[in-house]
């Protein structure tokens, strides 16, 4: 723990780094890798998340552009998985979802180059904040889709009244997850 920080962790729940894309994009791949081979809807997805499908659109149009998911027009259609949920790694969803490379953002204008610490911050900071994303970058290429899908099913069988989803209306219905 650094002399500045009064927090046990550098990071709590909250404290955004990245948006949210990243998290609703492995939320809706788990949907479907806990739902093999069928097609789901935007609006199903949407459901789960608890926002508009509008937003789950977008987010399966980057997984689409990604290989991940592929989508079926028409009265049947939605959206299916391309890949196997043991191929695909968190890490390649942050790709498909937040394109950037740079997960820490310098200064939006230049430092005083007069002044020592103004002159030499946004190299110190690169340097930290490689190292940072180094380790991220590991951590997310391993673990998979179906490592989260499997501790989602673990939870379900201890707390199986919880499968339920909230339906649009008001009211609830029995997940087939």
């Amino acid at each position: 723990m650094g002399a500045l920080s009064t927090r046990p962790h550098p990071l709590h729940r909250g404290d955004a780094v990245l948006s949210s894309k990243l998290s609703v994009g492995i939320h809706i791949l788990t949907i479907f890798a806990l739902k093999p081979g069928e097609i789901l809807t935007s609006e199903f997805l949407a459901c789960s998340v608890n926002t508009n499908p509008v937003v789950i659109r977008r987010l399966l149009g980057s997984l689409r552009t990604a290989e991940i998911v592929e989508s079926r027009t028409g009265v049947g259609g939605g959206w299916s998985l391309l890949i196997d949920p043991e191929r695909i790694t968190l890490l390649d969803i942050l790709r498909a979802v937040e394109p950037q490379d740079e997960l820490f953002a310098l200064h939006r204008s230049a430092p005083n180059p007069e002044c020592p610490c103004g002159l030499h911050i946004q190299s110190v900071l690169t340097e930290v904040y490689d190292k940072v994303q180094d380790g991220m970058t590991r951590q997310l290429a391993g673990i998979t889709i179906a490592c989260i899908a499997g501790k989602i099913r673990e939870r379900m069988a201890v707390c199986p009244e919880q499968g339920i989803i909230p339906n649009r209306g008001g009211g609830t219905r029995g997940s087939t997850l």
